[in-house]
């Protein structure tokens, strides 16, 4: 859905790809309070653990430990292994209290909070390359060419949330939660990132995603800092579940604590479902001095006044 500040080639997602649904306007009060809903629960093989998450589809077949199905998982895997990462893809995922996570959204049988370990950067990338190329899966060099998007992505997003000067980078994921026994790799169903920063010398507000101007990489600290939210995707299985959702309603939140007094997202124009989300949570379309704009994404702010 929403696009990438600081996104790595090639050129990185936009609000146009996913169909994420929402109705009417959402009070304000329910932000940081009751979990929404954007459609009924799909069911889930009556309460069984689901298939392989059909979002993991590249690279060498393995078998996950907790997986009902025998049929066999594929494990995608970065094009360059050598380089510093710690991913192990039968690490099974940390329990709730294990997860010590400052942001935290429980949701239905899901929980929203940061990326804590390599194994959920990684699937967090590869989700976003399967949003990204969602549209060409009649390629036939398409898990190709994923597979380098998402390589290239993960190594990204690591540097980004690890390099804090300057501005605060937070990679959120939901992840199931449940008491069945699962993998990390078959845990993270959704993602979402959030920028927090002054504006630099030069800006009023975030550039469309890969279309910045060149500023001077100097931070005004005498303006208000403001959240770009970017990378919203979620796995095909699991749309329909309020997970986008309940993922901005915390990015929204932890935005806020960081002293965020405006929140920024970007969609496409011609994305109805997504600008229906971001309606229903609460962001507004944003008149660029009314400006005309030949860009097919519309700015979208959600103010705290």
């Amino acid at each position: 859905m929403a696009s990438g500040a600081v996104a790595p080639p090639p050129t990185p997602l936009t609000a146009a790809r996913s169909g994420f649904g929402g109705r009417g306007a959402l009070h304000r009060r329910r932000l940081a309070a009751t979990p929404m809903k954007d459609e009924p629960v799909v069911s889930t093989n009556g309460g069984k653990e689901e298939m392989a998450t059909d979002s993991v589809s590249v690279a060498r077949k393995a078998p996950l430990p907790g997986l009902s199905s025998n049929r066999p998982t594929v494990t995608p895997t970065p094009l360059h292994p050598a380089e510093p990462s710690d991913l192990r893809f039968n690490r099974l995922r940390p329990s709730i209290e294990e997860s010590d996570c400052k942001h935290k959204r429980y949701f239905g049988r899901y929980v929203a909070r940061e990326a804590i370990m390599d194994e959920e950067y990684w699937i967090a990338a590869w989700l976003r390359a399967e949003n990204h190329y969602e549209d060409q899966s009649g390629d036939r060099y398409v898990e190709s060419f994923k597979r380098k998007y998402a390589s290239q992505e993960f190594h990204a997003l690591k540097k980004r949330c690890g390099k804090q000067v300057g501005e605060k980078y937070t990679c959120f994921v939901a992840v199931k939660n449940d008491d069945l026994t699962r993998t990390v790799l078959n845990s993270v169903v959704g993602t979402l990132d959030v920028c927090v920063r002054h504006p630099l010398h030069g800006e009023k507000y975030p550039a469309d995603p890969g279309n910045s101007p060149f500023y001077s990489r100097i931070y005004q600290p005498d303006q208000p800092k403001f959240a770009y939210i970017t990378n919203v995707c979620v796995a095909k299985y699991a749309r329909r579940q309020g997970i986008a959702s309940n993922m901005l309603l915390l990015a929204i939140d932890a935005a806020r604590l960081d002293g965020a007094e405006s929140i920024y997202i970007h969609v496409h124009k011609d994305n109805l479902p997504a600008r229906k989300l971001y309606d229903h949570i609460g962001f507004k379309m944003v008149d660029l001095d009314g400006a005309c704009h030949s860009s097919d994404l519309c700015l979208l702010s959600f103010s705290k006044h």
